[in-house]
């Protein structure tokens, strides 16, 4: 890429407008340095649409040499917790990236407060008693301007009385607010004299009950920037209209060399929800069993599934930064942790539905050691050696009694290579009760050890197989994409999720076996499981009960299938 720039972790950063922005900055003498920060709400856990802020936030300051911190924007203490700190904290590392700061906005809560007496002592902020109904009606709408409140004319020491006293608990939640004095018929909604304070009696998770007012985004946001040096203030699109209130705060209280607020296009990604909100109510509606539920957009849920912080930050970069609004195909996500896995996850044997298989000319004592590729991308790795005997498992589906067509599995027609091992043919099988294939027997050419034979004869069929009689039992939770629709917020709102589940979003198999050198995996370890796709050890797993997530399979079936 030309013009690119990689932080530490290996995080690609191509030139864009928001560079071209910087660069001229730098030119005309505005900043000196670059400075800019990711300020999450603590409200919940990130998802997959922040992981292109987190990327360009930081990635921005590391090209420049200079500082990104981290600032949790703690405004509304009804909704926010402890708990979504430490999530957003731990996202962040997992994602590769450090932080020189870390902020929060209730930090600066007596400077914001002082900022809103300044506010009311120059005559642009007083205090509303109208109802939010009667603000909401007074606002006006786009083609329509504004009403100034009956209360925009109060004397400066009134309002600030009046501020104190909402300060000081005199008055309920909802009884008044503070607004700033901008310009009621301004073609900009966010102009028309924003409320910048309200009463909001809650516990807040850091200043306890010191305070019963609380700043609003719009007003806090620009302050905390300032606060903190800020030289660009990396914001995604829907913040464009709130652009020219941000300034005027900063012009209001003449603020020394302001922050710049740039803006660029969200991630959106289609079957898929990238709203905290929305992932909130799946989370409470039990239609998933949590924030980490490995169907979850959210980073903790991409972990969780095994997917790679490298292969997220890979598909941010592929995507890039724009202005203009897009909605990214999932698979695109998908595609980059499978050229991930491809390279970097070791080789194992899986049967995850089995099916017994007993080579009757095979030595019944016998037991030898086959051994096949630990990651074939890096042959440095060597070889790992399973064991291989008279009776072995291999998936119900690799053998038909009457196949179709260009049926290249076990069948009564066709020889069959057992990867790394020998060929085998079909000799007959059994059946319970109810005619139900229970086992196979077959024999097996000793001379075709590895795949070869002295005849020179070929077969186009390759099986993976377990010991039987050394294998170890796991629990395998097949996951899939949520949702069975595109766009799952446009089909008639959050009310309409369960109707738009997919209903193979999740498939457990118990009694999956699987090769004893997986034996004392720990959460997290990354495997290949051949012909089947990529799983991880889930945090579910104990020493006595292995549960495997699929991260992904081999190529992309959903598509077919939706």
């Amino acid at each position: 890429m030309s013009d690119e720039i990689k932080n530490g972790e290996g995080t690609a950063l191509t030139s864009n407008f928001i560079l071209d922005f910087i660069d001229e900055d730098l030119k005309e003498g505005v900043y000196d340095h670059v400075q800019t920060r990711f300020p999450p709400e603590p409200n919940g856990y990130l998802h997959i649409g922040h992981a292109k802020a987190i990327c360009i936030d930081f990635a921005t300051a590391e090209k420049y040499g200079g500082k990104c911190n981290l600032r949790l924007d703690d405004t509304n203490p009804v909704k926010e917790d402890t708990e979504y700190v430490d999530a957003i904290e731990e996202d962040i590392k997992w994602l590769g990236f450090h932080w020189d700061n870390v902020y929060y906005a209730s930090d600066y809560f007596d400077f914001l407060y002082e900022c809103a007496l300044k506010l009311i002592d120059k005559g642009l902020a007083y205090v509303d008693e109208s109802s939010a109904d009667e603000i909401r009606e007074m606002r006006g709408t786009l083609t329509e301007p504004g009403v100034n409140s009956p209360y925009r004319s109060r004397p400066i020491e009134e309002t600030r009385d009046l501020f104190r006293r909402m300060t000081e608990g005199e008055f309920d939640n909802g009884a008044m607010v503070l607004r700033a004095k901008i310009d009621m018929s301004s073609s900009n909604l966010n102009m028309r004299d924003p409320v910048i304070y309200r009463i909001m009696k809650a516990h807040h998770h850091r200043t306890g009950d010191k305070w019963c007012v609380y700043p609003m985004y719009d007003f806090a946001h620009p302050l905390s920037d300032a606060k903190e040096g800020v030289t660009h203030s990396l914001c995604s699109l829907e913040f464009e209209n709130h652009r020219p209130l941000y300034n005027w705060v900063l012009e209001a209280l003449d603020i020394k060399n302001p922050p710049r607020q740039i803006e660029f296009a969200r991630m959106n990604v289609n079957y898929t929800l990238t709203s905290k909100r929305k992932c909130l109510k799946l989370v409470n509606d039990g239609l998933v069993s949590g924030w980490d539920d490995p169907r979850m957009p959210t980073l903790c849920g991409l972990r969780r599934r095994g997917y790679p912080a490298e292969a997220v930050r890979a598909f941010v970069d592929k995507i890039g930064v724009s202005k203009a609004y897009s909605v990214i195909d999932y698979a695109l996500l998908e595609s980059c942790v499978r050229d991930n896995l491809n390279e970097n996850a070791d080789r194992a044997m899986a049967v995850l539905r089995p099916l017994k298989v007993i080579i009757d000319n095979y030595p019944e004592n016998k037991t030898e050691e086959i051994y096949i590729d630990i990651n074939p991308s890096k042959p440095e790795k060597g070889k790992r050696a399973v064991t291989f005997s008279r009776e072995i498992f291999i998936e119900q589906d690799d053998f038909m009694l009457d196949p179709p067509g260009k049926y290249f599995r076990l069948c009564p027609q066709k020889e069959v290579r057992l990867k790394g091992a020998y060929y085998i043919k079909y000799a007959s099988h059994e059946t319970d009760e109810n005619g139900n294939i229970t086992a196979v027997h077959c024999t097996y050419d000793p001379e075709s050890y590895g795949g070869d034979t002295k005849d020179g004869r070929k077969v186009k069929g390759t099986l993976h197989w377990v010991d039987a009689n050394n294998c170890i039992n796991a629990e395998v939770r097949l996951y899939d994409r949520l949702f069975n629709v595109p766009n799952p917020s446009d089909e008639e709102g959050v009310t309409s999720f369960a109707d738009n589940l997919n209903p193979d979003s999740l498939k457990i198999l118990n009694g999956c076996k699987l090769d004893k050198s997986l034996d004392g995996v720990k959460a997290g370890d990354t495997f290949q499981f051949m012909r089947q796709g990529y799983f991880c050890v889930d945090t579910d797993s104990t020493a006595d009960r292995l549960v495997f997530n699929r991260t992904v399979a081999l190529k992309d079936s959903f598509a077919k299938k939706a």
